[in-house]
């Protein structure tokens, strides 16, 4: 496999913030824990077998986490089925009534989205707050810009990034007056500086992990872009334990934006990471039509390979070098195979694609033997 060329070079580290971490049924959330990628269901909870069956193709995407809505008795009726189905830990998203919080973690959620302060008296925060610490499941405070308490929008005039943290941190002292400390926290909002500047102010006045998004970040294409600059821009100053990319499109969309900002930094890595030009006269084949094919076609690989598509020999050789495979663009219909960073062999354009898809998969069941027998001799 090609070097992890982040421990080479020094400049491509990221020093995480440190956080302590929290439990999200079997997924560890802050720490040292990987980060964490998310979604949420947008079926009607109360239809099990619907939210069963996306809560299923976001497990295939790859989600580690996956969040449900629960406004009605309904919904949390169905949650002890939906969360028997499900392979990955369950997050109930409450609003405003208490008896869902509690419904929802005896129904095994592992984790209740949840404002302590809008669920009404102190005993109910309380008996929220047992429930969830008899049954093993773990909060997230939520904080949006467009839902902030009336007091601080009079207090700060409009939804500002001072207005968020008070907020957040005023929500975890009710949990930390009842010696709840098992939660994350959460400070969106669909404005980018916003969003960046409430969480930098956040990770230093508070160590919980924080959970990271653009809220409302808009179609597949414009949220795909807010999200990468918002999230992207955290990361990258090591904030972030765990993401949500929140897009107007299927929620599976949202898992695979999560993993390729990941990816792009370093973070994560799963999946075939494909390097490709953007095509120009030079290319000896049809660039933006192959890596379409490939990308489809390569979807249900997990394992992390890279994989470079170039058109023409001015910058394909270089970028196979840095790559686990690579295609090279020639002439008289054919290119070059590059192998761990060495030409291989030659390969006709018309066919290139079946054969790209057969090595990807030949490689990926190599590395996948070679990694479970590691684990098999550590455990032996």
């Amino acid at each position: 496999m090609a070097q992890d060329h982040t421990l080479l070079r020094p400049w491509r580290h990221i020093d995480r913030r440190k956080s302590r971490q929290i439990m999200v049924g079997k997924v560890p959330v802050g720490g040292d824990a990987p980060i964490a990628v998310q979604s949420m269901t947008n079926t009607l909870t109360a239809d099990a077998a619907a939210t069963i069956d996306q809560v299923r193709q976001l497990e295939e995407a790859g989600a580690d986490i996956v969040r449900v809505s629960c406004p009605d008795v309904e919904s949390t009726a169905a949650l002890p089925t939906i969360v028997r189905e499900s392979k990955v830990p369950i997050v109930a998203d409450i609003h405003f009534h208490y008896k869902r919080g509690i419904e929802a973690a005896k129904a095994g959620a592992a984790c209740l989205r949840i404002n302590p302060g809008n669920i009404g008296s102190p005993d109910r925060v309380r008996e929220v707050i047992q429930a969830a610490r008899d049954h093993g499941c773990s909060m997230r405070i939520g904080v949006n810009a467009g839902s902030l308490e009336r007091e601080l929008l009079e207090k700060y005039g409009e939804p500002c990034p001072d207005a968020m943290v008070e907020s957040a941190l005023s929500h975890a002292r009710i949990l930390q007056d009842h010696d709840f400390h098992d939660f994350k926290i959460s400070v969106k909002a669909s404005d980018i500086f916003m969003t960046v500047a409430a969480y930098q102010q956040l990770s230093e006045a508070i160590d919980c992990p924080l959970h990271l998004g653009i809220t409302e970040a808009g179609a597949l294409r414009t949220g795909t872009v807010k999200s990468s600059i918002g999230i992207g821009n955290l990361l990258w100053a090591g904030i972030g334990d765990t993401i949500r990319v929140s897009l107007a499109a299927d929620p599976v969309e949202e898992i695979k934006v999560g993993f390729d900002i990941l990816k792009s930094m370093g973070l994560r890595h799963r999946g075939v990471n494909i390097i490709a030009c953007p095509s120009c006269a030079r290319q000896g084949f049809n660039v933006i039509k192959t890596v379409e094919a490939l990308e489809e076609r390569l979807a249900h690989v997990s394992t992390p390979l890279s994989l470079s598509i170039i058109g023409c020999v001015v910058n394909g050789p270089g970028e196979a070098l840095m790559t686990d495979l690579g295609f090279t663009g020639g002439g008289a219909g054919s290119g070059m195979v590059y192998m761990a960073g060495k030409p291989d062999h030659k390969q006709s354009n018309e066919t290139m694609v079946d054969h790209i898809v057969e090595l990807v998969e030949k490689k990926a069941a190599e590395l996948e033997a070679a990694k479970a027998a590691a684990e098999l001799q550590a455990a032996e």
